[in-house]
């Protein structure tokens, strides 16, 4: 990895007019691990279009594929989800976006800028300031009170008491622990311990959060408030959101954009309707097989273009669930024309709805 007397082109130029066009950016990622790490990655040839033998020289020579050749974009407020099994590399991604493990080859952008390039010193401040992390270990401080940890990375950034103190009392409110926040960790269940890492990261008002299954120790009740929360937080904020879980269903609920991992490649990746109705392979479709079309499928997933009405059609709105569709075709219609406002967009007859609940292509 450069360090930062690095005099490298990719160093001396951190800026990129392409990545300028995105909050985030991950281009051609590997990280490696492994006792000869970095010997190992020097067999990845960038241009070799055989990730197969790529992978066999890696682990021909010691090394253990994290990520391999991890490309994607996140756009200014896009909520971007990352998920895999267990093994992966969707973890480690996130790591490798934050810095925490630096990426064996690849550069991350954020705003413009190579975090890849930049020294210690600078990825520090740019975690104290533009990035939330919340991941499966909240590493609370022990000693501290739930307020006191909420409000640690808001001393570190030089706030003062009582402002810090305020924030922290709206985080703690915010995630449902009001009245807790005198508890110390070990008085805390394992779910409320990672309310306050949910509480902590929220307090600096990041503009990227990095999120690693925040939710997956909840219970069903407050795991939904708390997506609830988010989408309603990121309604308002329009911040740009990595989130790693392991759960379709929650993919579904909050993403914008989802990426499926599988070795620590990136498998296939496009909003939850691409995936339910063009899975890439087995493993894709393993993942999205128990989600329930007719509720997650809208009209506008589906329909095919129309200029004009169609006769004895019924007139749906374009973000209609295939579900509330289905159920209105009870009369002698059988077609439904698809608007926005007044504006015919398209149409979905009875046999679509059927056929893509069917997965028929």
């Amino acid at each position: 990895m450069p360090s930062s007397s690095d005099t490298s082109p990719r160093a001396s130029s951190r800026t990129s007019k392409l990545a300028k066009t995105y909050k985030l950016e991950c281009r051609s990622l590997w990280k490696i691990f492994g006792e000869d790490a970095e010997a190992a990655a020097q067999k990845i040839d960038p241009n070799n279009t055989d990730h197969d033998r790529i992978i066999n020289d890696v682990h021909d020579h010691g090394g253990i594929v994290g990520a391999s050749d991890v490309n994607f974009t996140v756009a200014p407020g896009e909520l971007f989800v990352i998920m895999g099994l267990s093994g992966s590399g969707k973890s480690t991604v996130l790591r490798s976006i934050a810095q925490l493990h630096r990426p064996s080859i690849g550069q991350v952008f954020l705003d413009g800028e190579d975090l890849t390039a930049m020294s210690e010193a600078e990825l520090m401040e740019i975690r104290r300031r533009k990035i939330g992390m919340v991941f499966q270990n909240f590493g609370l401080v022990p000693h501290f009170t739930a307020l006191q940890n909420i409000a640690f990375p808001l001393k570190m950034r030089g706030e003062a008491a009582a402002s810090r103190h305020q924030k922290a009392e709206e985080m703690l409110k915010l995630v449902g622990l009001e009245g807790r926040g005198d508890a110390y960790p070990h008085e805390l269940s394992g779910g409320q311990q990672q309310r306050v890492g949910i509480a902590r990261s929220l307090a600096v008002d990041p503009e990227v959060w990095l999120l690693d299954e925040p939710f997956s120790a909840l219970d069903p009740l407050i795991r939904r408030q708390l997506q609830d929360e988010l989408l309603e937080l990121q309604s308002r904020l329009k911040k740009s959101i990595v989130f790693i879980t392991h759960d379709f269903a929650e993919a579904v609920k909050l993403a914008d954009t989802i990426a499926i991992m599988r070795d620590g490649k990136i498998i296939q990746k496009g909003t939850a309707a691409e995936l339910l109705l063009h899975p890439v392979d087995d493993y894709v479709r393993a993942f999205v097989e128990d989600v329930p079309r007719l509720q997650v499928l809208t009209l506008a997933d589906i329909m095919t273009p129309a200029t004009r009405k169609p006769s004895k059609a019924l007139k749906m709105a374009a973000s209609t669930p295939l579900e509330t569709a289905m159920l209105a075709l009870t009369g002698g219609e059988d077609t439904i024309a698809v608007m926005a406002d007044d504006r015919l967009l398209g149409k979905v007859s009875r046999q679509d709805i059927i056929n893509a609940v069917e997965m028929v292509s």
